[in-house]
């Protein structure tokens, strides 16, 4: 009557065990408060615990890694095939350990602190540009009620104040809440600079991120995100295999035997896509090699510019898991003159 496999449901405060034995026969059902749940694993022999990659999951499996489990995280959405009926925390444990038994079942590697760490930064920074962004936007709006308007992007809006604090247009009443906001902007700026600095120190002493950020359209920053995401390279068979988990392949609906292709999976971690997009679009806006790469230039007189920035991100991707997974520095492809 051994345990030997454990479906475990996460949760803030009540946690859901559901054990089988080797003849996969339920043995145990028991809820535990959050205080009890090392208490319970560290009395058991060592077994395999099924998880879904959720939030605070990465935290628990090295903690129940550490008690000598073996420890395996589940993507949700492959969880929910084994799914009975009704949905509740018993139901998903019982699915959790049947789905993390199947040979084909797919498993997200465990990120380890500093890899957590590094991302408590990116995060950071990206909710940070969001309020940056807030805080141009209603700046922007409240002086075009009084005819003050600067041309787009972040760099103008000094300019904008500048003109706010001098023209007699702007009613003191009101100046005086949107010097506030203008106050508020040079703060987020600050913290975003310093969390920019925090990154970037990061990357210096990471040799795995130095040689990602060799690669064109690959920067400190998303030469991090992606070190500090991708905790092992080798879960991915193939570069397209790691293509498809950022959603950067496209979604198909292929039957009898005729491939029918549509636009892109959007599916995977939204940040790395987005800054790999993004990235896509520096070098075609900015490089010289771009430039002279015909199969950019062949891409870019056949179809739109943010495709052709989609289909270089795509390939960066590719790239960049072969530098993960094989350890080598960027080697460009030589063009023809």
């Amino acid at each position: 009557m051994q345990i030997t496999t454990i479906g475990l449901d996460l949760a803030k405060h009540v946690f859901q065990v559901h054990g089988v034995d080797a003849n996969e026969v339920v043995v145990e059902k028991r809820r535990l408060r959050r205080g009890q749940v090392l208490t319970y694993f560290a009395k058991l022999p060592p077994c395999r615990i099924g998880m879904e990659a959720c939030a605070t999951a990465h935290f628990w499996a090295r903690e129940l890694r550490r008690l000598g489990h073996e420890v395996r995280l589940i993507p949700p959405q492959y969880v929910k095939a084994y799914l009975k009926r009704g949905k509740n925390d018993a139901a998903d444990a019982a699915a959790i350990c049947e789905a993390v038994t199947r040979p084909s079942m797919r498993f997200v590697p465990i990120k380890s602190e500093e890899q957590q760490a590094v991302l408590v930064l990116h995060r950071a920074r990206e909710l940070l540009v969001r309020q940056r962004t807030q805080l141009i936007n209603a700046l922007r709006g409240h002086l075009a009620e009084f005819g003050l308007i600067e041309a787009q992007g972040p760099s103008h809006v000094r300019r904008l104040l500048e003109t706010m604090r001098t023209d007699t247009a702007v009613p003191e009443l009101a100046r005086a809440t949107l010097d506030c906001l203008a106050s508020a902007l040079d703060a987020v700026d600050a913290q975003i600079a310093a969390v920019e600095a925090k990154i970037g120190a990061w990357h210096k002493a990471n040799p795995i991120s130095q040689r990602l950020a060799t690669v064109p359209g690959i920067g400190p920053l998303i030469a991090s995100a992606i070190t500090a995401t991708v905790a092992d390279a080798a879960a991915f068979r193939s570069g397209r295999e790691f293509a498809a988990w950022l959603g950067l392949t496209p979604r198909q609906k292929s039957t009898g035997g005729k491939q029918r292709l549509g636009r892109i999976t959007r599916r995977g971690d939204q940040y790395l896509r987005r800054l790999l997009i993004v990235g896509a679009q520096t070098v075609l806006l900015r490089s010289k090699a771009a430039k002279a790469n015909p199969w950019i230039q062949g891409l870019l007189a056949r179809c739109a510019r943010l495709k052709v920035a989609v289909a270089l991100a795509n390939k960066t991707a590719r790239i960049a898991w072969a530098i993960m997974l094989r350890g080598e520095s960027y080697r460009p492809t030589a063009t023809a003159s």
